[in-house]
Order: structure tokens, then sequence, then C-alpha cells
């Protein structure tokens, strides 16, 4: 584990992080640091009180958008109309529900308000982006991400109805296969996620993956 310099954005080679992932601590938020730090497939991951910690995973939870396997439920629901879809028009009230919203498991958020303004800064420069889910016009779903061209890595998502995340994460995929990226990076484990064909693969695979050039 490596403590950053805070007057450098810099960061270790990622295949130098511990057992538990953690590749550094320390450091800030900052726009600069973050592009960075998505660029070599580090992100941060912390909660309040505790010093900003950058992770980068053995082995990295992905999806190929074009082997995603929504269930035969959600295909129907899809085909209901019932929610509306928007693309990267609330990106502030997206973080926002996903910070604030109540999760199942009752831990709480790992968004802190630092972490929320330094990600609507990425999406002012056009690097974080949103899915909203809409019903009756109310914003009832959706999900955020960082943009890297070729892959898409989701960072949090939430529902106030039934589905409505699903059909965030639907969309998403459609859109990634129908503008020719390569992976979803879907970050750690998450058994929800492999039952809709996410797998796991290697850092350096991963790494290879994120590094390479859209055509």
């Amino acid at each position: 584990m490596y403590l950053l310099d805070p007057n450098s954005i810099e960061f270790p080679n990622p295949t130098l992080a511990n057992e538990d992932d953690v590749l550094a601590i320390g450091g800030d938020l900052s726009t600069e640091r973050l592009l960075a730090a998505y660029q070599k497939g580090i992100f941060p991951w912390y909660s309040d009180g505790e010093p900003i910690i950058w992770y980068s995973p053995a082995w990295r939870m992905v999806l190929d958008p074009r082997h995603y396997k929504p269930s035969k439920s959600l295909k129907q629901l899809l085909k209901k109309n019932t929610f509306t879809v928007t693309f990267n028009q609330h990106f502030k009230e997206v973080i926002y529900n996903c910070k604030t919203i109540n999760r199942d498991d009752g831990l709480g958020t790992w968004i802190t308000d630092d972490m929320q303004q330094a990600y609507i800064k990425l999406h002012e420069l056009g690097v974080a982006k949103s899915i909203e889910v809409w019903h009756n016009d109310e914003l009832v779903g959706g999900l955020y991400g960082i943009d890297q061209q070729h892959v898409f890595c989701g960072e949090s998502m939430f529902s106030k109805v039934s589905n409505a995340s699903k059909i965030a994460f639907a969309w998403l995929n459609n859109y990634l296969v129908e503008n020719n990226y390569d992976l979803l990076d879907c970050q750690v484990h998450n058994e929800h996620l492999e039952s809709l064909g996410a797998y796991e693969i290697p850092r350096q695979e991963f790494l290879d993956i994120l590094t390479k050039k859209k055509l």
C-alpha cells in the first residue's frame, strides 16, 4: 500500500496493489487525479471519516455488453414502455439519489459529499455520464459512471420503484452495443451482475483492454 504524494497525481503501478486490492491511500479527488486513476483502472472507494482509499482489483468484474442476459420478465417489461429513459440530462439528481437512497443491505452509501462534488465536475467535463429512468414525470431510477470511450466504468445506481434500475442497466447495455464499446466495468464481483452475464477477468487483461485505443 502506497501513500500518495499530495503534490503529484502519479499513481504506483496498478499491479502493486495488496491482497485486499488496495493500491494507495491519501491524495485528493481533484479532476486531474481522478482522470489519472481511471485511465489506469484505479478507483476510489472509502467511507466518511476514512482517508481516500484507491483500489486496483486483481480480478475485475466486467460485462461484454453484447453478452448481456436480461431476464424474460425484464424483456417483457421493456416491451411495455412503462418507463421513459433519458441519457445524461440530470446527472446531479442521479448521483444525489445514489448517495441518499436507502439500501436493502442497510450499509448506506460510500458516496461522500466530496465524492459527489468531484464526480459532478467530471460530468461537466463530459467524462461522467448518467442514465435517468422516469415514470409519470418522476425520476424513479438511474445510474452513473465514467465514460472511457470504449469502456464504461459503472459506479452506482438507484431505484425508487421496482425494476427502475434494471431498466437503466438494460438501456446502458444497448447504448454500449450500439456505440461499439468493448466492456462495461462492474469493478468487483456481484452475484446479481453475474446472473446477467458479467464475469471476472485478471487485472492485466482489463488494463490491456482499457489502454487500447478505440478504432
